[in-house]
């Protein structure tokens, strides 16, 4: 393996602490350490993805790839291309040393003449990962289809005005769920790149809407019929290719679930970053997804609040992952899902080992925000406040109210017999943020 892609790097990473000065070394994640008689890596399930790690060439909308990633070299038969893209990325996955791994069909395999060529490329390159997977030991943590990338799918795929892109749609997603199947993966996930409208001059929205609505419900249906037990989940993102897309956000997603009775079917893949597009904090969208009990896995990346686009940059902000943290270990945890680093590189870091140095340092950060996370969940100081200032609906007819046992007539009664005006009571923000900090500075 010290003769492939990434031969300046021996691997597997090793723990070298705080004091470690070495680059390639992890400061916080320690994969093996027992926290509450469970592994770190298992508690944190980290995932790194293969689109922007090993099929972004580091172009941008101004230049061309600066990256060196011969597999990407259109001069190189495709399917010899991506087996020398799988070598590359397995190779990186176990020297690494993540336990997980996320890719969409067509960041494997490459589209043939015609669907039945296209078909015959996955289910080579299929054959290729399980081969991968059982030697590294690295797992799926969720696999997906591109209905975005290519020209068919202009005009979105499930909300496309062309039933045959329609039908398209569903060959790809069928043959795409049932490789995650095959492959063990833990989740699929759908991710609605062009489900919106550039104008709605020419859009019958109601139509597009049940159109989507139909489509998810014939995926969560297909995956019971060849024994999908993983979890079927939904990316939202709001805007960009699209100036609107239908699964804006996690509202508007469960929204779509309910209208189609499947909130109790299809869970949420928040990205951090879209949350930000959407004019959401991260930790706003996972603490909605959590109360509506569709929290799923999480896409871990930063958008710059400066640009209006979605940057994917690695996560190093920790105060924020330390809320989100904290957000997921009160809902329990994220179940079968996982953080995956759907992040890029930065288009000047342009030598091999940056891949790595910006994992390690994302792999860090999260897991000092677990950490932290963890003390804040233990001493229960946030938690305890916030009972308090809810308690009034506890009892008396605060809990009337919350058990819908009185109406209008009933509370304009008690306002006028018996309460007088409404004391009203601090919210302590700043004693809360203060308090928040407190942790952050060890």
């Amino acid at each position: 393996m010290d003769d492939g892609f990434f031969s300046d790097v021996t691997g597997p990473i090793p723990f070298g602490g705080l004091d470690s000065q070495d680059p390639l070394s992890f400061k916080v994640y320690e994969p093996d350490r027992l926290v509450l008689g469970k592994r770190m890596e298992d508690h944190l399930r980290i995932a790194v993805c293969l689109w922007h790690s090993f099929n972004w060439p580091g172009s941008d909308v101004f230049g061309v790839g600066t990256f060196d990633r011969p597999w990407l070299d259109p001069r190189v038969d495709p399917m010899l291309a991506a087996r020398a893209k799988l070598y590359a990325a397995f190779e990186f996955l176990a020297k690494l040393g993540v336990p997980f791994f996320c890719f969409h069909d067509r960041d494997v395999a490459p589209e043939g003449s015609t669907f039945a060529a296209t078909q015959a490329n996955l289910d080579t390159i299929i054959d290729l990962i399980a081969g991968h997977m059982a030697r590294t030991g690295v797992k799926l943590l969720w696999g997906t289809a591109n209905l975005f990338s290519h020209p068919r799918y202009a005009a979105g795929a499930a909300t496309n005005p062309d039933p045959e892109v329609f039908a398209f749609a569903a060959a790809q997603v069928k043959s795409m769920l049932e490789a995650t199947h095959r492959l063990g993966g833990a989740n699929y996930v759908l991710w609605g790149g062009r489900e919106g409208y550039e104008t709605l001059l020419n859009t019958d929205m109601k139509r597009e809407l049940a159109q989507l609505g139909r489509f998810l419900t014939l995926v969560v249906e297909h995956a019971a019929k060849i024994g999908f037990k993983g979890t079927i989940l939904i990316e939202p993102k709001p805007k960009e290719p699209t100036k609107h897309q239908y699964d804006f956000d996690v509202a508007s997603i469960y929204g779509m679930l309910k209208a189609f009775d499947l909130e109790d079917r299809v869970k949420i893949n928040i990205e951090q970053n879209h949350a930000i597009l959407a004019g959401h904090t991260f930790e706003h969208e996972l603490q909605l997804a959590a109360a509506l009990g569709i929290l799923g896995s999480i896409d871990i990346n930063r958008g710059d609040y400066l640009l209006g686009w979605d940057t994917d940059q690695f996560a190093m902000n920790i105060p924020e992952m330390a809320l989100a943290c904290y957000t997921i270990l009160k809902a329990g945890g994220l179940g079968t899902g996982g953080f995956n680093f759907d992040a890029k590189l930065r288009r000047p870091s342009i030598d091999p080992e940056d891949l790595f140095h910006a994992h390690i340092g994302g792999m860090d950060a999260y897991a000092l925000a677990f950490k932290l996370a963890r003390r804040i969940l233990a001493e229960g100081k946030f938690d305890q406040f916030v009972r308090e200032r809810y308690a009034s609906f506890d009892s008396g007819y605060g809990r009337d109210i919350e058990k819908r046992r009185v109406g209008f007539r009933e509370l304009n009664k008690l306002v006028l017999t018996k309460l007088g005006e409404p004391k009203p009571r601090s919210g302590k923000q700043e004693y809360l943020e203060n308090l928040l900090n407190t942790y952050l500075h060890g």
